[in-house]
């Protein structure tokens, strides 16, 4: 059973990280550091973009807008914590990251 929480607590450790560098790269993109015409950099945000929106779009649409400031990726960072130590406290697996 812990094997099965530790994978578990593993994609979400990984979900966590895709959604990071998601948030960098879109800001990277906004200061014009990168370049998104660039075929490698448009096909990794593409698919970070692919992967995290459909757990993003919701919470966006319940937060208010708060202009060019989005709290979205910092409040599913806080839910893929809370559930990753609440499985491993309901299974006593071990300790939360």
């Amino acid at each position: 059973m812990c094997s099965i929480v530790e994978l578990v607590a593993s994609v979400i450790m990984l979900y966590f990280w895709m959604i990071l560098v998601q948030v960098i790269m879109s800001w990277l993109v906004v200061f014009n550091v990168i370049n998104t015409q660039n075929r490698f950099v448009y096909t990794v945000g593409d698919f970070l973009h692919k992967i995290t929106e459909p757990a993003l779009g919701p919470i966006r649409r319940i937060l208010p807008n708060l202009g060019g400031i989005d709290l979205s990726p910092v409040v599913l960072i806080l839910i893929l914590i809370f559930v990753q130590n609440f499985i491993r406290e309901i299974s006593s697996c071990g300790p939360g990251f």
